[in-house]
C-alpha cells in the first residue's frame, strides 16, 4: 500500500478473499434478513381489525369542518352561514364524538380500550422485529469485520464523504473512494429498498429506514405511538375558527368583473390593430 499525504496516487490491493468472504457475505445476509422480516411481519400480522364506523365519523366530521373553513370564499354566504351555524352548534355539543357522555374527561385511556392495546403492541412487535435484526447485524460487522476495506468506488467524491464511506476507520490519507465495512452496511441498509421493491413489491415490510422514519416524525410532532387524539378539544378549536371567519364570497359580481376584463382587452386588441392599419 503507497499513499502519501503530499496527494500522490495510491497504490492499494485489495484479497480477492475479502469480496469473497466479507462484500458477498454482508449484502447476501442483509438481503435475506430483509425477506425473512418481511414474511415474519405477515405470520404475526394476523387479521386487520375492523373499522369503527364511529371513529370515521369523527374524522370525517374534524375534515368537513376545515375544508369549509379553508374554502368558505367559494360558498355563497347564506349556505355559509348555516353551515357555519350547523357545525358549531354540533361541535359544541359533541354531536360527532364517538362517545358523546364522555366529552368533558379528555382523552381515552388507552389502557382501557382492548383494540388500542392490541394496536400498540402490533406497532412494538413491528418496531422490535426492526431493530433487533438490523442492531445484530451491526454488531456482527464490527465484531468479526472491524477495520476492513471492502471495496472501491469508481467514480471521484469529494472530501465530505470521507466520513460517511469510511466509517471506523481513521486513515486521513486515505482516497475517499475506498468504502469500509461499516459504511458498507449502512450503504446497503438504505440503498436496497429498490431490490426489496422488486422482491416483495412497494407495500413491503423489509425496509428498515421505514421504522426509523416513522419514529422520527413522531418525535417532530410530539406524539408518541399510541397517543390517542383529544376529538373534543380540536373539536372546540375548530369552532372558534369558524366563528371568527369573515366571509367574502368570491363569486360575487363576477359577470362584470368578467365584462371588465375581457372588455379591456378587446379595446385594446382594437386599438393595436387601428394603429397598425396606420
Amino acid at each position: 500500500m503507497g499513499g502519501l499525504a503530499d496527494g500522490t496516487d495510491q497504490a492499494m490491493f485489495l484479497d480477492p478473499a475479502i469480496r469473497n468472504w466479507v462484500l458477498f457475505p454482508i449484502t447476501v445476509i442483509m438481503v435475506l434478513v430483509g425477506v425473512f422480516r418481511h414474511q415474519l411481519t405477515i405470520l404475526m400480522a394476523g387479521e386487520p381489525p375492523k373499522p369503527d364506523v364511529k371513529d370515521i365519523r369523527q374524522g370525517k366530521a374534524l375534515l368537513r369542518g376545515q375544508l369549509v373553513a379553508h374554502n368558505n370564499s367559494y360558498i355563497p354566504t347564506a349556505a355559509f352561514v348555516e353551515r357555519k351555524r350547523h357545525l358549531c352548534q354540533a361541535y359544541e355539543e359533541g354531536e360527532y364524538l364517538k362517545n358523546k357522555a364522555s366529552k368533558d374527561q379528555g382523552a381515552a385511556n388507552l389502557m382501557a380500550d382492548p383494540k388500542a392495546m392490541e394496536s400498540m403492541m402490533d406497532g412494538m412487535k413491528k418496531q422490535m422485529m426492526g431493530i433487533v435484526p438490523q442492531t445484530l447485524i451491526m454488531g456482527w460487522i464490527q465484531f468479526f469485520f472491524s477495520g476492513f476495506i471492502l471495496i472501491k468506488l469508481p467514480f471521484p467524491l469529494g472530501l465530505r464523504f470521507k466520513q460517511m464511506l469510511q466509517s471506523g476507520i481513521m486513515t486521513p490519507n486515505m482516497d475517499v473512494r475506498w468504502v469500509s465495512s461499516l459504511s458498507w452496511y449502512f450503504l446497503n441498509l438504505f440503498g436496497l429498498r429498490g431490490a426489496f421493491a422488486l422482491i416483495l413489491g412497494g407495500d413491503n415490510s423489509a425496509d428498515g429506514t421505514r421504522d426509523m422514519t416513522a419514529m422520527g416524525t413522531m418525535g417532530a410532532m410530539g406524539q408518541q405511538p399510541g397517543q390517542p387524539q383529544d376529538f373534543h378539544k380540536q373539536f372546540l378549536s375548530l369552532k372558534d375558527s369558524l366563528s371568527i371567519i369573515y366571509h367574502e364570497w368570491d363569486l360575487a359580481n363576477v359577470e362584470q368583473r368578467v365584462l371588465v376584463k375581457y372588455g379591456k382587452q378587446t379595446r385594446l386588441f382594437k386599438s393595436s390593430s387601428s394603429s397598425a392599419a396606420r
